[in-house]
C-alpha cells in the first residue's frame, strides 16, 4: 500500500519513477552499441566522394570509405586538409610527374670495362648491335675500350634519347626512323604524350641521324647550380652516365643539397638508381639526384638552392654511400 507520501500529488509531480531511469539507459545502450560503428564510418566519411550517397555514412555493412586527410590547425580557430600537390597534365612538356614507390619502367645497365672487352664482345653479350653500345656512349666505330671505363648498355638494339622541354614523341620518332608505338609500348607511356623533359627514352630500333634539331634550353652559366653536398665536396667517380658525377665526403646519410633553385618533377625508386628525386629548373634543365637514403621533398614542392632535399646513401646498384649527381639538357659544372 502506498503512503501518505507517495499519495501526495506534489511528490508525483516532481519526482520521477525508477523504473524509467532503467528503461531510458537501457534504450541508451542499444542505440549506443547499434549505431557505434555508424558514428565512426560517418567521421571518416566526411571526406569521401559525394557518389556513395547518403547510405554510406549510414550502414556498417559497407565496405570503409576514405579515411580523411590529416589536418593542420589554422591560426587556433580554422583547420586545413594536408593534400597532394595537383599535378600537372602529362600533355604540358617539363610537367610534374608523381611518386613512384617503384618505377619498372626497362633501365639502361651501367657495365664496366673488363679487360678483353671490345664492343664487337659486348654486343655478344648483352644480345644488341655494335651500334647501340657506340651511339649510347657517343663513340667512333672502332674505339678502344680501357678496364674500368663505365659504358651505357640499353636493353634493346636502338638510341636513347634525352627529352628537352617541347619535345614530341612524333618528332622523337621521326628524328631516330622508329615507330612512335613501339616507343610508347617499350617505355611502358601511357600514351604518347606522357614524356616529359629530362626523360631518357629507349627507342627500340631508332637509327642514329646525322645531326639533331638544337636543344630549346637556355645556356647555363657555371655559377648557375652549387655542389649538392657540403664541403669538402669530393668526387669519387667522374663522368659518367647519364652526364653524371658521383659524390661523397665518405659519410653515409650526407645532407643532399638542390643545386638550383625549381620545382620537384619526380621522386621515386628503381632497381639501379634506388631512391632518387629529379628537380625541374625554369630554364628547362633537370638534375638528378641517385642512391639517397631517404627523400624529404615530394613531387611538386618547389625547392630553393641549397634546400636540404634527402641524404646519400647506397640505395640500388651502388658500392658505397654517395649520391649520383646528374645534370639533363645542360653541362655538368662538377665533371673534371
Amino acid at each position: 500500500m502506498p503512503t501518505a507520501q507517495q499519495r501526495d500529488p506534489s511528490y508525483r509531480r516532481g519526482h520521477t519513477h525508477p523504473l524509467l531511469y532503467v528503461a531510458l539507459g537501457a534504450v541508451f545502450l542499444l542505440v549506443f552499441v547499434g549505431a557505434g560503428n555508424v558514428q565512426v564510418q560517418a567521421v571518416s566519411g566526411l571526406f569521401a566522394s559525394p557518389v556513395l550517397g547518403q547510405k554510406a555514412f549510414l550502414s556498417s555493412k559497407l565496405a570503409p570509405v576514405a579515411l580523411a586527410p590529416e589536418l593542420t590547425l589554422v591560426e587556433k580557430t580554422g583547420v586545413r586538409a594536408n593534400t597532394p600537390p595537383i599535378t600537372t597534365s602529362p600533355k604540358s612538356l617539363g610537367a610534374i610527374l608523381g611518386q613512384l614507390e617503384n618505377d619498372i619502367k626497362p633501365e639502361v645497365l651501367s657495365y664496366e670495362v673488363e679487360e678483353g672487352d671490345t664492343i664487337a664482345s659486348l654486343a655478344e653479350k648483352f644480345k644488341i648491335s655494335q651500334d647501340t653500345i657506340l651511339w649510347a656512349n657517343e663513340l667512333a666505330k672502332g674505339a678502344f675500350l680501357k678496364p674500368g671505363q663505365q659504358l651505357s648498355i640499353p636493353p634493346v638494339s636502338g638510341v636513347l634519347h634525352l627529352v628537352r622541354s617541347y619535345d614530341t614523341l612524333s618528332e622523337i620518332a621521326s628524328w631516330y626512323k622508329a615507330d612512335v608505338n613501339e616507343i610508347v609500348a617499350f617505355n611502358l607511356l601511357g600514351s604518347a604524350s606522357e614524356i616529359f623533359a629530362g626523360d631518357i627514352l629507349i627507342v627500340p630500333n631508332g637509327k642514329m641521324p646525322s645531326s639533331l634539331p638544337q636543344a630549346r634550353l637556355t645556356p647555363l652559366p657555371n655559377s648557375y647550380f652549387i655542389w649538392p653536398i657540403p664541403a669538402p665536396h669530393r668526387i669519387t667517380q667522374g663522368l659518367h652516365p647519364f652526364n653524371a658525377v658521383d659524390l661523397s665526403n665518405g659519410i653515409c646519410g650526407e645532407a643532399v643539397f638542390a643545386a638550383a633553385g625549381g620545382q620537384v618533377q619526380r621522386t621515386g625508386s628503381t632497381s639501379i638508381g634506388g631512391r632518387y628525386v629529379r628537380i625541374l629548373h625554369p630554364n628547362g634543365v633537370v638534375t638528378y639526384y641517385g642512391h639517397l637514403s631517404s627523400i624529404l621533398v615530394s613531387p611538386g614542392a618547389k625547392v630553393l638552392q641549397g634546400q636540404l632535399i634527402g641524404y646519400s646513401g647506397r640505395t640500388g646498384r651502388a658500392t658505397g654511400c654517395h649520391v649520383h649527381f646528374e645534370v639533363r639538357g645542360a653541362a655538368n659544372p662538377f665533371v673534371k
